[in-house]
């Protein structure tokens, strides 16, 4: 890596830090079941008898009941927008009504945090639609992973308690006292930056150069005209004026980074100039996926009365975010095969600058691009400021393998830790089975019961990945959509299934996934992916908040030094080896091999 390079991942891993520590403060305050004081305490009394809601403690079925209603009543209100998009207002460009098939989909993708998009935004979705429909439940999707790792917490810290908190006042706080907030700030500095924030209608405008392009002939009934040879005749097209997109784009952008969302205004994401400026802006966004998910480290530890807990739990994601972005930055660095001159040094020729800037934005560069592919797949992000599909097999490896290891180094809002957590519970595991004594997490005996939900969520969302890849390679209407043959062609495949069970959202997007078979699989995929994730995260949750916290023996194992931090980090590269290998020397692996040997 070149010193540039790891100098900017340094400098980027010392702002988070900085930034996180006295965010988790914050978080830890508003996760107390307790009152508020002052305003925001009169504020939040208002609202809860305006909404007629409980805020009695509850066991963890009736708040994993809760969380399920009413995203599932998200889903409801997503799809019927988009439904009904030909007749509601702030339409400008007037769209038509979203097919059943993608309206589902995207329905889906929004509310639970994933934000897949089979479609280009500026051509398919109103403004209506993106305000009320898509940023509001950037909101809550968000402010429902928060809720659950607020949940765990306080399963490990209460003693002999039958509730885990209340649902509605967890979402409540998580929109009201971080994610809004934070939004506003993050959205002014983007306006101020160059993104743009209006509703205004597309604008059309006279460019200083001719567009020179070829496009298939149409005959009268519509239908391209071929010549004798069966081949589409073609006609060149000139055109020296465009139509630029207009839009609320600040603020979907800010809680689109600040709740580990991605899903962009635009079809090209933050590689697009309106959403993603500058490499100040760049820098900010990479800063605002992480922020949350690494503050909730350091809250956990001030939550269980332990703050070297959290900081091992920041040190095991560092590690592992900082070996798999370092290689994403190598990998970028080494130039195509097919592209190297004769004679010259690819080592030199890489770390003076060269290397593989296919798909990237030359206002980030190798480093920039490489760096945000790592920071939006270790967080179930999925915003992209370059096509992943570009990316060399190793690099495009890197953002694959994150999300498949259940995309815990650092994660989405509140997902990323308390998917780490039962990494973690799991790791104590390992360690009673070595010395023969009962399993023992933070005081809490980890008996059979937790290591049933355990297992249930690991193993979840590797099944969703390969047995819905395993669908779509065997269908024809899987193989339709694959657009490069051979292992790449796997690849996009397997990379659209991990993105979508894992929720994260980014794509290769050389898979046409647009499709009824493909807008159906990965929908259920993201649903059971969150929800079927999240009830046995809750059920431990309340078996931990049920039991009694044993005292620290000779014979209890450090869960806050070196050793632990090794333990946790080797568990969660062999689970995801284990599970995954196989499927990745199917596609990336092989196709970097016969890249290298001359046959890519």
């Amino acid at each position: 890596m070149p010193p540039r390079d790891a100098l900017l991942l340094a400098v980027f891993l010392a702002v988070l830090l900085a930034l996180a520590m006295p965010l988790a403060r914050w978080l830890a305050r508003i996760a107390d079941a307790r009152e508020l004081d002052g305003f925001a305490g009169r504020f939040e009394r208002t609202l809860y008898r305006l909404c007629r809601i409980d805020t009695a403690d509850m066991g963890w079925a009736a708040y994993a009941t809760g969380l399920i209603l009413f995203n599932a009543l998200g889903v409801l209100v997503v799809y019927a927008l988009q439904r009904w998009q030909a007749w509601l207002p702030l339409n400008p460009q007037h769209f038509a009504a979203v097919s059943p098939d993608s309206a589902f989909n995207t329905a889906v993708s929004f509310v639970t945090n994933t934000d897949w998009q089979g479609y280009a935004g500026e051509a398919s979705l109103g403004y209506l639609i993106q305000m009320l429909g898509l940023t509001v439940q950037n909101f809550l999707s968000a402010a429902t992973g928060l809720a659950v790792a607020f949940a765990l917490i306080r399963g490990f810290a209460r003693r002999s308690a039958t509730g885990i908190g209340n649902c509605w006042v967890d979402l409540s706080r998580g929109c009201l006292y971080v994610l809004l907030p934070l939004s506003v700030l993050l959205a002014l500095l983007f306006v101020a930056q160059g993104s743009i924030q209006n509703l205004s209608a597309y604008r059309q405008v006279t460019t200083l150069d001719t567009q020179s392009w070829q496009q298939p002939k149409l005959g009268a009934d519509g239908t391209p005209l071929k010549d004798e040879k069966g081949e589409p005749v073609q006609q060149s097209m000139t055109s020296r004026s465009q139509t630029l997109a207009m839009g609320p784009v600040a603020s979907q952008e800010a809680i689109k980074m600040l709740g580990t969302n991605g899903g962009g205004f635009f079809n090209a994401n933050s590689a697009h100039p309106y959403e993603n400026p500058t490499p100040l802006t760049n820098f900010a966004q990479m800063l605002a996926i992480l922020l949350i998910p690494a503050s909730l480290c350091f809250t956990f530890g001030r939550m269980v009365g332990d703050t070297r807990q959290g900081r091992a739990i920041f040190a095991s994601m560092a590690v592992l975010f900082v070996c798999m972005a370092g290689v994403a930055i190598w990998a970028e660095h080494a130039q195509h095969p097919a592209l190297q001159v004769l004679g010259v040094d690819q080592a030199a020729g890489a770390w003076q600058g060269g290397g593989n800037l296919e798909g990237k934005e030359t206002r980030f560069g190798i480093a920039g691009s490489a760096l945000f592919a790592a920071v939006t797949t270790a967080a179930s992000c999925g915003a992209v400021n370059a096509m992943h599909d570009s990316f060399m097999p190793l690099g495009g490896l890197v953002p694959m393998w994150l999300m498949q290891l259940g995309e815990v180094v650092f994660g989405g809002v509140g997902a990323g830790l308390y998917g780490m957590l039962i990494f973690a519970i799991m790791a104590v595991f390992v360690a009673g089975l070595m010395i023969g004594r009962t399993p023992e997490y933070l005081g809490k005996k980890i008996e059979a019961f937790e290591m049933k939900m355990t297992s249930i969520v690991i193993l979840l969302t590797p099944f969703l990945v390969l047995v819905g890849t395993a669908i779509a390679v065997m269908t024809e209407g899987g193989r339709a959509g694959i657009a490069n043959p051979g292992a790449h062609g796997f690849s996009e495949i397997l990379y659209a299934l991990s993105s979508a069970a894992n929720n994260n959202g980014s794509a290769f997007a050389g898979l046409s996934a647009n499709t009824p078979f493909y807008n159906t699989l990965l929908a259920v995929a993201m649903w059971f992916g969150r929800f079927a994730f999240i009830v046995p995260v809750l059920a431990i949750a309340g078996s931990l908040a049920a039991k009694k916290r044993l005292e620290v023996t000779a014979g209890t194992l450090p869960t806050h030094g070196a050793l632990f931090v090794a333990l946790l980090v080797g568990t969660v590269v062999l689970v995801g080896a284990l599970t995954y290998v196989p499927a990745l020397a199917l596609g990336p692996m092989v196709e970097h091999l016969q890249l290298f040997a001359g046959r890519g």
